[in-house]
């Protein structure tokens, strides 16, 4: 199995990707890169069998509803801000881990699945916060640090990619998108309740791992692993 983790951005500059070879028991880095147009990423999500994409699949429904009525020259309904911001998967992440995803309706962002790295982190237990931009160099060592010690023994990272990691957060996360991708091919993803459903396939659905997930990615079998569950 290849799993690709793509951190994307509103620009190439900012956009990285990560491909994982899963094998019997290991796991394999064989490319990550930053850097990253359209053409590529099409190219590289071609060859991979699960695609962990760190961007919101959807609106939330009372912004796609109020924008609607607006404009077909309704009066502007009167929503709450967090409706209007935020989706139902975003309050499930932050009652999980603690931490709100970007807004897609109001901040600047416009065989897959949505991930949310710093999430996913959190929930494996590692620092979430302080290893984005320049300023988090430290603390961005500290995370692929940790990181290489859960993961001695099946997760191989060459001097490239540990450089690459170790340098920027946009590589790190698309590191961390391409586990969780293998987690959600693995049905160990948080999955929407019956009642969260329909929703969810309007608004897109943030896989959260199992907190327990990470020590398993390789050596769980996709074939006879169960489907999606809440993790514990």
């Amino acid at each position: 199995m290849i799993t690709l983790g793509v951190d994307l951005a509103s620009l190439p500059a900012r956009t990285a990707a990560c491909a994982i070879e899963w094998t019997a028991g290991r796991a394999r880095v064989v490319d990550v890169a930053c850097g990253q147009d359209d053409d590529a990423l099409r190219k590289r999500i071609a060859g991979a069998d699960k695609v962990g994409l760190d961007v919101p699949f959807g609106w939330p429904d009372a912004f796609a509803d109020a924008v609607a009525r607006f404009h077909a020259g309704g009066a502007w309904p009167e929503a709450s801000v967090v409706a209007l911001r935020y989706r139902e998967t975003d309050r499930v992440v932050a009652a999980r881990t603690g931490r709100w995803p970007l807004s897609v309706s109001t901040d600047l962002i416009g065989r897959l699945v949505e991930t949310y790295p710093a999430a996913a982190l959190r929930i494996w237990g590692f620092a979430s916060t302080g290893y984005k931009r320049r300023e988090g160099l430290a603390g961005l060592g500290a995370l692929l640090a940790a990181l290489r010690a859960r993961t001695r023994g099946w997760l191989d990272l060459d001097a490239a990619t540990r450089r690459l990691c170790g340098e920027s957060d946009d590589a790190l996360d698309a590191l961390v998108a391409a586990l969780v991708a293998r987690a959600a091919a693995l049905g160990l993803c948080l999955g929407p309740s019956a009642e969260q459903a329909a929703r969810a396939a309007r608004e897109g659905w943030i896989a959260l791992p199992a907190a327990d997930s990470l020590e398993v990615l390789a050596t769980a079998d996709p074939a006879t692993t169960g489907r999606r569950r809440r993790p514990r």
